[in-house]
């Protein structure tokens, strides 16, 4: 192995051409092992999807830090990181965090061959957090319910009766880690709004943030529609931070109709011109 390694000459390669090398493997690995869904990657047609909508919003705001509650393999987080990097963020540092080692494992290799500032933590994300308050959260949250209870007892978005939906918990843990004013943008089901914590939930987001944008992911992505996801917008109470006079709401159109998916990301264009551009 170390002799075919050394064959690959990644000195002078850019980064984000070895997460596209490192992503293409790890799919093949995905398709051969039968891998579960909470551990697959963040697909590049979610990614930058997401990067385009993070490039958009953040615009004419310094981004120093990024973190990642749910980091995975780290593919969407340096998806971001490099995405960034073209609009002259200076060496943004980032951080990840999860609690299954065989995925940070994969994480540990992946920032390391694209020399990401990025570092990682092997714990429970919702248990404090050893980061400090960054500028901007992206995460693919893991869905299902938290089993343990006891350690949801000072979160607003624990549920009322059994285990909490880890993804509500998961957002409000990233907002308390986000400088007011900053944004978070996470990849959560389509459905989010519409379960018996739904009420609770939007009240906890007007609390605390500003509920920016919800847009669903194209269907054709999704062979299972109970199975769509959406990106949600969020953006946190304080600094120059305000509530949009129209949320962005919407799906993306189908990546093969290029007509109206590129009238559709002008009128994403207009709509953070509008309501979020300072």
């Amino acid at each position: 192995m170390k002799k075919i390694y050394q064959q690959l000459d990644l000195k002078n390669v850019k980064a984000e051409a070895i997460r596209q090398l490192i992503q293409l493997s790890f799919l093949k690995v995905i398709r051969k092992d039968a891998i579960q869904a909470n551990h697959q990657m963040t697909p590049d047609t979610i990614g930058l999807l997401m990067a385009f909508l993070i490039e958009k919003v953040t615009q004419n705001t310094r981004l120093e830090t990024i973190f990642d509650p749910a980091v995975g393999t780290a593919n969407l987080l340096t998806t971001v990181i490099n995405q960034l990097d073209k609009d002259e963020h200076d060496n943004i540092k980032g951080f990840g965090i999860d609690n299954d080692d065989s995925m940070l494992s994969v994480a540990s290799v992946n920032v390391a061959l694209q020399h990401a500032n990025v570092d990682l933590f092997h714990q429970d994300s919702v248990g404090a957090l050893d980061i400090p308050q960054c500028d901007l959260a992206v995460s693919d949250l893991p869905i299902g319910y938290y089993p343990l209870d006891n350690n949801t007892k000072d979160y607003q978005t624990r549920a009322k009766d059994g285990h909490s939906y880890i993804h509500h918990l998961l957002i409000e843990q990233s907002m308390n880690y986000l400088k007011p004013g900053s944004f978070g943008v996470f990849l959560v089901p389509s459905s989010l709004f519409q379960t018996k914590e739904t009420e609770g939930f939007v009240k906890w987001i007007h609390s605390v943030a500003y509920l920016q944008g919800f847009v669903n992911l194209p269907g054709e992505l999704f062979a299972n529609p109970a199975a769509q996801k959406a990106i949600l917008l969020l953006q946190r109470h304080g600094g120059n931070g305000k509530q949009a006079a129209k949320v962005l709401l919407g799906e993306f159109p189908s990546f093969k109709d290029q007509k109206n998916f590129a009238r559709f990301m002008q009128e994403i264009n207009d709509w953070v011109a509008t309501n979020i551009k300072k």
